[in-house]
């Protein structure tokens, strides 16, 4: 299976939402990962078929999306940033409503179902309401309904916004659990999603493809570019203000920062080992500004 993005932009008026983007993806779990506003949603949406491109072409297994989007809805799960419930549904019933919707057959729809409810761990709330969930559970149940159809195209925006941090590795597992066999994209801003469980990495900024990398050589590229600095409150606002500072944290004898850059930014700074949120706000930060 391949999917084929080639060129692919979305303009909204005088203003583009997304230009020029090529990618090609086999099975995998690629992570596209942004600044809010960055594009990413918006592909998402082009790729889903519920926008249509401005410009280029999206293709699956070779067919144009375009003329052939029914044969990539049929094999597609799709988790927006924000789905619809129907509030006097339980979860079993709306996870049903949904496998008829996709033209599941009964017996087949009522077998996954159940299926689905043991893979996200929601067999005991099943036949709550929806309105008695939590933001993980509605979350889950979201899942469950991007899999209902055992999608060969697994996309998921920004899955664990609003989460709590148990949720989130939750989440996380459960996505690293399902990469055999399918093409998964998920599209967030929270570098630590995907730090676990993605082997390549797609950034965007202002609506273009910034690199098409892996975590390795993002690391590998802010090797000696990170620094640590413990100083009083006077210096650390200063630095702060003048300096990429990706973490701040009051010590008992100061204030912690840690610093990308490629200039030692104190006397007293020493070079320390970069994580991956450090290598994305380098790769983010250097990038020239795109009209």
């Amino acid at each position: 299976m391949e999917l084929a993005i080639d060129n692919v932009g979305r303009q909204y008026g005088t203003a583009w939402a997304v230009r020029d983007i090529s990618l090609r993806c086999g099975p995998e779990l690629v992570a596209l990962i942004g600044p809010n506003g960055a594009g990413k949603t918006t592909l998402m949406r082009m790729i889903a078929t519920l926008l249509e491109p401005t410009t280029g072409s999206i293709t699956w297994n070779g067919m144009d999306t375009h003329t052939h989007g029914s044969q990539l809805r049929h094999v597609l799960g799709y988790l927006p940033q924000e789905f619809g419930i129907y509030p006097e549904f339980t979860g079993r019933q709306f996870l049903r409503y949904l496998a008829a919707m996709k033209g599941l057959p009964r017996d087949l729809a009522n077998r996954r179902v159940d299926a689905m409810l043991e893979l996200v761990n929601m067999e005991r709330a099943a036949d709550n309401r929806l309105t008695t969930y939590s933001g993980g559970m509605k979350q889950r149940i979201g899942i469950a309904q991007a899999l209902l159809n055992d999608p060969e195209l697994l996309i998921v925006d920004e899955p664990t916004a609003g989460l709590d941090p148990e949720e989130r590795v939750r989440f996380r597992t459960l996505l690293a659990s399902l990469t055999a066999d399918r093409i998964i994209l998920l599209s967030t801003h929270i570098v630590g999603d995907v730090e676990a469980v993605a082997a390549r990495l797609v950034i965007m900024k202002d609506g273009r493809l910034l690199t098409d990398t892996t975590p390795e050589t993002l690391l590998a590229r802010a090797q000696g570019r990170v620094w640590t600095v413990t100083v009083d409150p006077a210096t650390a606002q200063h630095i702060q203000q003048t300096q990429l500072v990706s973490a701040m944290i009051q010590r008992p004898g100061g204030i912690y920062l840690r610093i990308v850059g490629e200039q030692r930014p104190h006397d007293a700074a020493v070079v320390d080992t970069p994580n991956l949120e450090d290598a994305y706000l380098l790769a983010t930060k250097e990038a020239p500004a795109l009209a």
